[in-house]
């Protein structure tokens, strides 16, 4: 009876200490670098409006820009994953926003 309940109490102990990274890998496939649902995305027409109605207001529209000239390297399986995003310095550039 005292084997088992000190064995009950070593597991709990190590679950706890190993938090829940442990069982949520076990569980998850956590590849970040796996092509998302959002990749896939294309764009489409703009909206056509019927006769006798008025267009909506497009004033605060977000428009996306093209991306211009090669896109970057794929990101495999082994590369690590992103924490944050990758900065967006322009090399030489010394101009700051806001100042």
């Amino acid at each position: 009876m005292k084997f088992r309940a000190t064995s009950a109490l070593s597991v709990a102990v190590l679950l706890a200490l190993s938090g829940c990274k442990t069982l949520h890998h076990l569980t998850h496939d956590d590849t970040c670098n796996k092509p998302q649902l959002y990749q896939r995305a294309t764009s489409i027409p703009p909206l056509t409006i019927p006769a006798g109605l008025s267009a909506p207001d497009t004033s605060a529209a977000l428009e996306v820009p093209s991306l211009e000239g090669s896109p970057p390297p794929p990101r495999t399986v082994k590369d690590p994953c992103l924490a944050a995003p990758p900065s967006f310095n322009v090399p030489g550039s010394t101009d700051r926003p806001g100042e």
